[in-house]
C-alpha cells in the first residue's frame, strides 16, 4: 500500500535525512541506486521540484540523461548503513546494487523507475532541466575542497569532475507501508 503524501507536509524530515544520505534511483539499462547527500526540494516554473546533483563519471548520470527521470527514496528512520555503503561506494556499472544490498524494488505509480520499499518515503521526478556546473564561477576553497584536480573522476566522494545539476517534477509522492 502506498500512502500519498504533501511533499511538503514532509520537507523537514526530507531536508535532514539528506544529510545522512538517501537514495537517488535510475532505470535505463538496469536498476540503478546511488546514494546522494545534495538535493533541494522547492517550487520552480509553478511546479514542485527536487534538484539532484551527479557527478560527469557516474554510472547514473547516462542513465538520466536517456531516461529523464528519476526517484528519490528516503528512509523515515536512520538510513540502512550497509545499503548506504554499498549504494554509496560501488559502482552500478560494475554490480548489480539491488541485488547486493538486497533492495526490495516497488514498482513506481507514474514513471517507470522503481521506488526502494527500506528507504519508503518516495519521489517520482521526471527531468524539467539539466545543467553541467561551470567550476570556473565557483568560489575556489569550494573548487579546490569540492573538485580536486588531481583526484581522478573514477574516486568515489570528491574528485575532479562537475556535477550536473537536474531539476525533476515531482509527480508523485507516497509513503510505501506494509501491506
Amino acid at each position: 500500500m502506498r500512502e500519498s503524501i504533501n511533499v511538503f507536509d514532509h520537507s523537514e524530515h526530507i531536508i535532514k535525512a539528506l544529510g545522512k544520505g538517501v537514495l537517488l534511483n535510475t532505470s535505463g539499462d538496469k536498476f540503478n541506486s546511488m546514494v546522494i547527500g545534495w538535493g533541494h526540494l522547492g517550487i520552480i516554473w509553478g511546479q514542485p521540484t527536487f534538484a539532484v546533483y551527479v557527478r560527469e563519471h557516474r554510472y547514473t548520470k547516462p542513465q538520466l540523461d536517456r531516461t529523464r527521470e528519476f526517484t528519490v527514496s528516503i528512509p523515515l528512520d536512520a538510513p540502512d548503513p550497509e545499503i548506504n555503503r554499498i549504494c554509496g561506494m560501488e559502482s552500478g556499472r560494475n554490480i548489480d546494487k539491488a541485488e547486493k544490498a538486497k533492495l526490495d524494488l516497488v514498482p513506481a505509480r507514474t514513471i517507470n523507475t522503481p521506488a526502494v520499499r527500506q528507504y519508503p518515503l518516495t519521489l517520482e521526478c521526471r527531468v524539467l532541466y539539466a545543467r553541467k556546473q561551470d567550476l570556473a564561477l565557483l568560489p575556489e576553497d569550494i573548487r579546490r575542497r569540492a573538485y580536486p584536480s588531481d583526484v581522478s573522476g573514477d574516486a568515489p566522494l570528491a574528485n575532479m569532475d562537475a556535477h550536473t545539476a537536474y531539476i525533476g517534477q515531482i509527480v508523485d509522492a507516497y509513503i510505501i507501508r506494509e501491506d
